[in-house]
């Protein structure tokens, strides 16, 4: 048996598009986070980025459960002394959606270089409206 090794200039990434109308949060962020590194995939190599494009639509739509729309809270740090700022999640959902998904979805991928590269590939619009047509993002698929 033969272990394949993922070569950053071979893999080839797709694009999917996925509506969160009435998604849960969490369980969204997690499919996510797969499709991005390549997990789902039979060559997926840790090092490599061998993840696809996802493009959310609907951010604005999606569903936390239970008290976290007045519990939950982001914080953002400026640098100076008294420079911390939270908003809770009922506030960050009207303002600015994509980073409510953007950030859940941040937290579950690793802490590291690459990971960063990944979350460069996810594109969240609060709308149902995206731009990338042209790419032509094929429906998000139920196994992964």
């Amino acid at each position: 048996m033969n272990t394949t090794i993922a070569k950053a200039e071979t893999v080839q990434h797709d694009w999917y598009v996925i509506d969160a109308e009435g998604q849960t949060l969490g369980r969204l962020a997690t499919r996510i986070a797969v499709a991005l590194r390549g997990k789902h995939k039979p060559t997926f190599t840790q090092h490599v980025d061998c993840g696809d494009y996802v493009v959310v639509l609907n951010a604005e739509k999606v569903v936390l459960t239970g008290k976290k729309l007045d519990q939950k809270h982001y914080y953002r740090y400026s640098g100076y002394a008294g420079g911390l700022r939270a908003t809770n999640a009922r506030t960050m959902l009207n303002n600015h959606p994509d980073r409510v998904i953007t950030a859940a979805v941040k937290g579950m991928l690793p802490k590291n270089r690459l990971s960063r590269q990944v979350l460069k590939k996810l594109r969240v619009y609060a709308g149902a409206e995206h731009p990338h047509d042209g790419q032509s993002p094929q429906p998000f698929p139920e196994h992964i």
